[in-house]
């Protein structure tokens, strides 16, 4: 099965659904346009059932399929932008200064709208389709919230999936993996107090540049000599703030990275080797430290059954050879892991073409992978729900 002719078809006004958004990037849980967007939406479908308000300001649908069975999958996009300035220069670069949809949520939402008004269209399936429309993917928890204000109850919701667009990779390919796909994304800050004094002194200080700096090295054996070489994890300090003149030793540094693992051994052993390494340097130089680990997401892990099912929807549009089913991990985190661990389901990356990177502000989603998102999730919808 390629691509569907109807989603062909939509491409156009999908697209102008999708420019609207991304001239109209939100943040976080502050989304509500997007989600007075996407409610509209579905109620012009005429989707059966419409929730608005869930995870704070996440949008539910409920689609009925001609049949009597009660057995209903999730289908999951995210809504939310990145505070990033935008430099694309495309006509429908954000009107928004300071915000943009940098990760491609703008097109992730326009998909499954496009699918959802094919399904209501067509209703080829006997169960329910529950379309989910997720703010706060972006450092806010907000799968997690949707899970915590009842998501998987409420709708019966018995699998669930969800698709991410992948930069470098072919138009309208697709990448896989059973097990763990991207990592859980932590973050820690070590604050450093010494004693600090005159530049010319430094005898009389506890120099806390310094011990920063050896501890900005020393962090790096724990990928290198502490973690299972076959077990990834890694450690990168991103800031490092001190001193406010050239000739006064500070009082105070303070250093902050992130963490990304793929399995929970390896994150418990980061976050306690961080601060040994942390207190045994400090310790030495007569200083002390006060350290914050924040756990932002689990691993985003694909249950093996449910990524073959995800595997062969691919498969059916796009053709073997177009589809990765042992994809590279990435350590890049997701706060679809959370709705992994309430119900099984899969992840699965769609190809995106040669643009840049995602968080870049050249970003652009690609208009063209718009026939091959929606045609998989209606692919996956029928084939899951068949009777």
């Amino acid at each position: 099965m390629p691509i569907l002719n109807r989603a062909a078809e939509l491409q156009r006004e999908v697209t102008e659904w999708r420019r609207h958004l991304h001239a109209n990037p939100e943040i976080l849980y502050d989304v509500e346009q997007t989600a007075a967007f996407v409610a509209q939406k579905l109620k012009e479908f005429g989707v059966d059932e419409v929730v608005t308000g869930l995870g704070r300001t996440g949008v539910v649908g409920v689609i009925k399929g001609r049949g009597e069975s009660n057995r209903a999958i999730g289908l999951r996009a995210d809504m939310d932008a990145l505070p990033l300035e935008e430099i694309s220069g495309k006509p429908w670069a954000s009107q928004s200064p300071g915000k943009m949809h940098a990760c491609g949520h703008d097109g992730h939402t326009a998909m499954l709208l496009g699918a959802t008004k094919y399904l209501c269209e067509t209703r080829n399936f006997n169960g329910s389709v529950v379309v989910i429309f997720q703010p706060a993917e972006e450092g806010g928890r907000g799968a997690l919230a949707m899970v915590e204000d009842g998501l998987m109850d409420r709708f019966g919701i018995q699998e669930v999936y969800g698709m991410h667009n992948m930069p470098g990779k072919s138009l309208g390919s697709f990448a896989i993996r059973k097990g763990g796909i991207m990592a859980a994304p932590d973050k820690f800050s070590i604050t450093i107090t010494g004693r600090g004094g005159h530049a010319a002194e430094p005898h009389n200080t506890a120099d806390t540049i310094v011990i920063g700096a050896q501890i900005v090295n020393a962090l790096q054996v724990i990928a290198a000599r502490n973690a299972n070489p076959l077990r990834s994890v890694v450690v990168s300090v991103t800031q490092f703030h001190a001193g406010t003149t050239h000739n006064i030793i500070p009082e105070e540094a303070i250093i902050t990275g992130t963490v990304r693992s793929l399995d929970e051994g390896v994150r418990d052993l980061a976050e306690r080797r961080i601060r040994e390494i942390a207190e045994g340097i400090a310790a030495a130089h007569d200083a002390r430290i006060a350290y914050d680990y924040e756990r932002a997401c689990p691993v985003t892990v694909n249950h093996a059954a449910e990524t073959e099912h995800a595997a062969r929807a691919a498969i059916d549009i796009a053709g073997t050879a177009s589809v990765d089913t042992d994809v590279d991990a990435s350590m890049a985190g997701e706060d679809f892991a959370f709705m992994l661990q309430s119900r099984p389901g899969a992840y699965i990356m769609i190809g995106n073409g040669d643009t840049p990177g995602l968080h870049n502000p050249a970003y652009d989603f690609n208009d063209e992978v718009i026939p091959y998102g929606i045609s998989y999730w209606v692919r996956l919808a029928e084939q899951r729900l068949t009777d």
